[in-house]
């Protein structure tokens, strides 16, 4: 499970990471993510924690489905948050296709779709 701290929640952030991120498609997923933002809600002078939140329309499938992809989707994120930035947001939207991928297909995606972020994949 991803550590409460590392959640996106409010509306405005994960408008804020789609809207003025980079984003990375893949054939299950794309990913938003917003390098570095720092978030005038967090209290002190220390950089706030990398947060991911998570978007599972009903096109990928039926509640049992989608919930199934989330978990999937917190847990390979809960691996991967160390890698990206401090105060980094980053958003991941599920694809229809990804109801009927597996685990390592999911984590195929989302690897490829993060280094292309950072840098580190080609167009």
């Amino acid at each position: 499970m991803l550590p409460t701290e590392h959640r996106l929640r409010r509306r405005e952030d994960f408008a804020t990471a789609v809207r003025r991120g980079r984003r990375a498609g893949r054939p299950l997923l794309v990913v938003h993510l917003r390098s570095g933002a720092t978030d005038p809600h967090a209290p002190g002078e220390s950089a706030p924690p990398t947060r991911a939140g998570f978007v599972v329309s009903k096109a990928v499938g039926g509640a049992v489905v989608r919930n199934k992809v989330k978990r999937r989707l917190r847990h390979l994120m809960r691996e991967r948050v160390a890698q990206l930035p401090p105060g980094s947001l980053v958003v991941v939207r599920a694809l229809p296709g990804s109801g009927d991928a597996d685990h390592a297909q999911l984590a195929r995606d989302l690897d490829a779709a993060l280094q292309r972020l950072l840098g580190g994949g080609a167009r």
